[in-house]
């Protein structure tokens, strides 16, 4: 009977803490003037969203490729779309992240891969700051060595700036690709 009686107090004051808990969602940093619409008064809610970055995506694709013709790169915005009730929405970018794959033949080449980072992340952040949106997010680095064979890990940027900056090889490697 005790646990019943617990059981039942606790959905009560689960369910009486959850009545309380007020969400909070921040503004976008930046809307995008093109996606707007005449809905502007009513009320949307926000969805957390990515959108594409074509043109910086060309320019980065470009300069990973150049590193190594194996790769790929793209970068994407990610923010928040804000639907009205019609449909419509307007998006604000928080942040720019990038995303990197590579086809490789051994997944136990740090030196190499640390080296090859390296040399991505000079790219990204020489990148100036007034062509990317929001604030910097991440660098996701793929090494692939097939379908089911393959090390993903993310660099944040502004980390990588602090931390990591001047480093290479395997130190760089482990450094983010051990993280949690």
């Amino acid at each position: 009977m005790s646990l019943k009686r617990n059981l039942i107090v606790g959905i009560v004051l689960t369910a009486a803490t959850a009545v309380g808990v007020v969400t909070t969602v921040s503004a976008p940093e930046s809307i995008d003037p093109s996606s707007t619409t005449d809905s502007n008064n009513d009320v949307c809610g926000y969805q957390w969203a990515y959108h594409d970055a074509p043109e910086l995506t060309a320019l980065f694709n470009d300069s990973v490729q150049a590193l190594n013709p194996d790769a790929t790169g793209r970068v994407d915005y990610f923010g928040e779309d804000c639907v009205y009730p019609d449909g419509t929405s307007t998006f604000g970018v928080m942040e720019t992240d990038f995303h990197v794959q590579l086809q490789v033949d051994d997944l136990n080449q740090e030196d190499e891969f640390g080296n090859w980072m390296a040399q991505v992340m000079e790219s990204v952040t020489n990148i100036p700051r007034e062509e990317l949106s929001g604030r910097y997010g991440f660098v996701e680095f793929s090494f692939v060595k097939s379908d089911t064979e393959q090390i993903t890990f993310r660099v944040p940027i502004q980390q990588y700036m602090d931390e990591a900056d001047g480093k290479s090889g395997a130190e760089l490697f482990k450094m983010f690709a051990s993280s949690p």
